[in-house]
């Protein structure tokens, strides 16, 4: 009898290469960005990214009252909340 579950692609070890590929490209992947860089991305007002760095799911890292977030944790987490690759 023929076996569906072997001729199955696992979707999530793709992505993960992917990802792993392209942090693997970046110069930096550690660099900070600051609120006004997520902004100018994510072509939003300032006042919604501050916002969005208030929300409980976005990785803000808060360096004394400066709130920023690394370029990998932001990708992925950008990555996450478009549905994936």
């Amino acid at each position: 009898m023929y076996n569906v579950k072997e001729n199955v692609i696992d979707t999530k070890d793709i992505r993960e290469q992917i990802v792993m590929n392209y942090i693997n490209k970046i110069d930096n992947p550690f660099r900070l960005l600051s609120v006004k860089e997520v902004s100018k991305d994510l072509k939003i007002g300032i006042n919604q990214a501050y916002d969005l760095f208030k929300q409980n799911d976005f990785p803000t890292i808060t360096i004394g009252k400066r709130k920023t977030v690394s370029l990998v944790a932001y990708l992925l987490w950008k990555i996450s909340k478009k549905g994936g690759i």
